[in-house]
């Protein structure tokens, strides 16, 4: 690319997001008419030139009839690119030379080169890190929730390969707010997904269109162009490591002074402690950005007995949002400095809600407290331990991005694309603004006594003889974990009640299973039938069971991610009562479409097309009473179902045709939606 107009993008970008689209959008002034696509062209956009001196645009062609013989040429616009026809000239007005032409107004490549700097390029500080010792920082884990689940299974993988660890689908462990456990804040609020209108992404294949890059510092007129505009610190990552934090907070340019504000509350238990907190630190933010701040340091460090630390995604929420009512937020940035924030969904929300960028100073200490223990090894530099979990906070933020559409941290940025369930108005107003919020949940009072749960597991007021991390049992069942739907008693219910064709017994898995009490995991289990006030109908005019058997559908569940066993089973039950099973996106073994001699039949009636197109064949679909066509995946939403190289043997390989061995990802789709329409049509 020209350097001219690179950097005229690059000004810009730090200016306002990308247009992630689908769209086209058409503009004119009276003499001119164009329009440009958006980046990653998800908008169709195509035009005719007739011999005539007619100029039609639309998202198709033939919207317009026009005699063959009257065309002079047809084209379409292209990702990111502009169209412009110039009615005084009489001509149109290529892509280049619209670009060439404004890349050149202002002396963009000298105004970076003065003003943007990477934030390794800041000056230096005698920074030198303090690794607490064993106990101290033990406590400090134990204040901010950390479990040995979390280092084990989530923190160790990130360190060792930079990757975030696979797990098996299936969450049957209770919603944060019917939960006995403490729970992280992040956990009341869940990932919202694309669907038709703004199709998920690919963070894999289309990675070249994803960027975590971001800027710090104040936002001036989005009308005006001047050097000031592009004074600002480019970040990679909003990960930041602790140096890196040092450096934004030491550095003495006037136009990015740093500022830290505690956010810290008096852990006493007292009503109103909390938020008494939080509306003195939006005070001190107001203060600190009227005074010239820019760079806010949200700090929960110094957690100790007396003081605990704010949750620090309702930290920054509570900052953001007041800044956005003083009509101050484009003035300053807000920067977590937290011990809150460990995994990909911590990080997520906390950008979500406001963070241009978090330093998760816990982390490094962990890290190295790993190294001590022997559980990484002694010889690894701290520092490349970090730059590994970064990477793989990286790939997981891509990753959660793509499921919305979003290709930029920069439009993820405040976005708050999550759905709060189990907050109550009152805090979603005030800290997390403009949240869809279906159900009301815990105040102000109620989160600080959920943060002073942990905070006394860290700091207790009696001696405890021996101290460890808290078990988690999340991921896992553990005696004195987190409660799961599927536990021992209900796995030994179902496994004996089909064993033996039990009946009764399995009466008593579904009970333990549905009527879950005070231990409730699901919404669903709170809700009980209304009788009718008007009483019974006769039994003769309810149809009978065949035909409502008829209406039944399995969910979709791929060969491969359940054995073949448990696949065809469920395909000869559903079979021998009329009912439907769905295949799933992983194929089905052409063997299982002809009817066994004793009548039973292993053929799935709905079938599944999706991205991967996994064993998808015409024999394939014509084996079908029911066809899927997957538009934004449906176990993982828009992220696309992950079946690992382990598990795809020759059997599964053959089915799916694909190559044993070699891990198996269906991408979020684009154009299965369009599919679907000129399947349907």
């Amino acid at each position: 690319m020209d350097p001219k107009r690179r950097a005229f993008y690059q000004y810009h970008a730090n200016i306002m997001e990308p247009w992630d689209g689908p769209a086209s959008l058409c503009f004119t002034d009276g003499v001119k008419v164009g329009a440009t696509l958006d980046r990653n062209g998800l908008r169709p956009s195509r035009y005719t030139v007739t011999k005539d001196d007619f100029l039609i645009m639309a998202s198709e062609s033939g919207v317009v009839e026009i005699a063959p013989e009257n065309v002079h040429y047809r084209g379409r616009l292209q990702p990111g690119r502009i169209f412009v026809a110039d009615l005084e000239q009489g001509r149109i007005i290529s892509d280049e030379e619209v670009k060439t032409e404004i890349a050149s107004a202002q002396p963009y490549p000298q105004w970076l080169a003065d003003n943007m700097q990477p934030i390794d390029a800041l000056s230096d500080t005698d920074y030198v890190h303090v690794q607490p010792q064993p106990e101290e920082l033990l406590h400090k884990q134990q204040a901010f929730g950390v479990s040995s689940e979390e280092v084990n299974d989530i923190l160790l993988p990130m360190f060792r390969e930079g990757k975030e660890a696979l797990g098996s689908m299936g969450a049957d462990w209770p919603l944060a707010v019917l939960s006995h456990q403490s729970q992280h804040l992040a956990n009341y609020f869940k990932q919202l997904f694309a669907q038709v209108t703004n199709p998920p992404i690919d963070p894999i294949r289309e990675r070249m269109v994803m960027s975590l890059k971001n800027y710090l510092g104040a936002d001036h007129n989005l009308l005006a162009e001047s050097a000031e505009h592009c004074a600002k610190i480019e970040i990679d990552s909003p990960v930041i490591s602790n140096i890196q934090l040092e450096k934004l907070r030491n550095n003495t340019q006037s136009h990015l002074k740093a500022i830290t504000l505690s956010t810290l509350f008096v852990a006493d238990g007292q009503s109103g402690q909390l938020e008494n907190a939080l509306n003195t630190l939006c005070e001190q933010a107001e203060k600190a950005v009227n005074e010239g701040n820019v760079l806010l340091i949200l700090s929960d460090k110094g957690v100790s007995p007396e003081l605990a630390g704010i949750p620090a995604m309702l930290a920054v929420g509570a900052v953001h949002h007041h800044l956005i009512r003083c009509g101050l937020r484009a003035k300053a940035d807000i920067i977590a400095e937290t011990g809150d924030v460990r995994e990909t969904h911590h990080f997520a929300t906390a950008i979500g809600y406001g963070a241009n960028a978090v330093n998760p100073y816990l982390i490094y200490e962990t890290a190295i407290d790993q190294q001590r223990i022997g559980k990484l090894s002694a010889d690894a530099d701290p520092d490349e331990l970090f730059n590994l979990y970064r990477k793989a906070i990286d790939a997981g933020l891509l990753k959660i991005f793509s499921k919305m559409g979003i290709s930029t941290v920069q439009s993820y940025h405040g976005a708050q694309i999550f759905e709060a369930l189990g907050i109550s108005k009152a805090v979603v107003d005030k800290y997390f603004t403009g949240t869809v919020s279906r159900i009301e949940g815990l105040t102000a009072d109620d989160i600080a006594r959920e943060v002073l749960v942990r905070h006394r597991f860290g700091y207790p007021t009696r001696e405890i003889p021996v101290q460890t991390l808290d078990v988690g049992g999340v991921y896992q069942w553990k005696q004195r974990g987190e409660k799961h739907l599927f536990n021992p008693t209900t796995i030994h219910l179902l496994q004996n009640s089909t064993r033996n064709k039990d009946y009764d017994q399995f009466k008593k898995y579904c009970q333990a299973v549905d009527r879950q009490g005070d231990k409730a995991a699901t919404l669903r289990s709170q809700l009980e039938f209304a009788a009718n006030p008007a009483g019974s109908i006769s039994i003769d005019e309810v149809e009978p069971a065949e035909s409502i058997l008829k209406r039944f559908a399995t969910g979709a569940m791929s060969f491969g991610s359940i054995s073949y066993e448990a696949h065809s089973t469920l395909a000869v039950a559903m079979n021998r009562i009329g009912a439907k099973s769905n295949s799933g996106e992983g194929g089905e073994d052409p063997a299982r479409f002809e009817k066994k001699e004793n009548g039973d039949w292993e053929r799935s009636a709905i079938k599944q097309v999706a991205s991967g197109r996994f064993g998808v064949t015409s024999y394939y679909l014509t084996n079908a009473e029911e066809i899927q066509i997957k538009m934004a995946q449906g176990a993982k939403p828009g992220e696309g179902g992950q079946l690992p190289g382990h598990k795809v043997d020759d059997w599964i390989g053959r089915t799916r045709h694909s190559t044993p061995g070699v891990g198996l990802i269906s991408p979020p789709p684009h154009h299965d939606i369009y599919l679907s329409k000129i399947w349907h049509s």
